[in-house]
């Protein structure tokens, strides 16, 4: 679910935002808008983004070889990293150089009228992709609060969509602010304000999903109430408890779950394998994305009898 969520999510973002950056960009050659400008270098990288994001996808499928004993998931990560840095350099760092260009130099618009219809209809269509990456994002959210959902997510095309969008719906809403207040007041320097503004948005969207993808990236345990409902399935028939566990994941449907285990005192060798196999199938069967589960039986050496979990 998570996967095709992701997927039809991203695919309507780079269409609302490829027909988007044309219509942007054409906007400024008419008027000469600086905010106009902005959201059409915004447009284009979003674009590049979401071409990005499918790339990611595709290459993460590729299979497991002996130089990746693990697969490729993490690539999916990593190219939601480099749409993160994108955002940043072409979005945030050229909205706000052209901005403070035109605050230190303003140029009087031409056609405002195109520039606000442009923009509108932009706000239409950003909508609607928002909308999709809303709907197909509830799927997996669950019970969370938007920001718990986009800080805990391990499925990393939704969060960057639906940032990118919210971005996206701001900017055209700072830029229509712009443009609206330098017809209302003669003023050319409140178009560089609003390019200002969109420039310092999408610096905080970008910093947000370099962080958060960042730590995905370099490797991501389960969640507490994930990883408690692997210790409890865990913990049955001749397993006592869990001495020591570490869980990582691979990929965004894909965790790696290693424990250390304390048996049940006199269980012969095939007793012990037998319990073994059930508490792989008892996790499976509670949590499908633990897909590579290695299980160590031991004995207790600990004298308090806590596990031993990541910190």
């Amino acid at each position: 679910m998570a996967a095709g969520g992701g997927l039809k999510a991203i695919i309507a973002a780079l269409l609302a935002n490829a027909g988007i950056a044309i219509a942007k960009f054409i906007g400024f050659l008419i008027t000469g808008s600086s905010s106009m400008l902005a959201e059409s270098v915004h447009s284009v990288a979003d674009t590049s983004n979401q071409g990005l994001l499918l790339l990611g996808h595709k290459t993460s499928k590729r299979r497991a070889t002996s130089e990746h004993p693990f697969g490729y998931g993490r690539d999916r990560y990593f190219y939601s990293f480099i749409v993160a840095l994108m955002l940043f350099t072409l979005g945030s760092a050229f909205a706000l150089y052209e901005g403070i260009h035109k605050v230190q130099h303003p140029e009087e618009l031409t056609s405002p009228v195109v520039a606000i219809t442009i923009l509108v209809v932009a706000i239409v269509l950003e909508t609607f992709s928002f909308r999709t990456a809303i709907v197909e994002s509830r799927a997996i959210k669950g019970d969370k609060t938007w920001w718990a959902f986009i800080r805990q997510s391990k499925t990393p095309e939704l969060p960057v969509v639906l940032l990118e969008d919210a971005g996206a719906l701001f900017g055209l809403v700072f830029a229509l602010i712009g443009v609206g207040l330098s017809v209302a007041t003669g003023d050319p320097v409140w178009d560089g304000i609003g390019t200002i503004m969109i420039g310092v948005l999408l610096g905080i969207i970008a910093i947000i999903l370099i962080v958060e993808m960042k730590s995905l990236l370099i490797g991501e345990g389960s969640g507490q109430r994930e990883l408690a409902t692997i210790m409890a399935e865990l913990t049955a028939d001749g397993i006592e408890r869990v001495i020591h566990i570490r869980t990582q994941y691979i990929g965004p449907e894909e965790l790696l779950v290693a424990a250390k285990l304390a048996m049940r005192k006199g269980l012969s060798m095939s007793e012990v394998a037998r319990a073994i196999d059930d508490a792989e199938t008892r996790v499976r069967a509670k949590v499908p994305v633990a897909r590579l589960i290695y299980l160590e039986p031991d004995l207790d050496r600990t004298t308090d009898g806590s596990a031993t979990v990541p910190r």
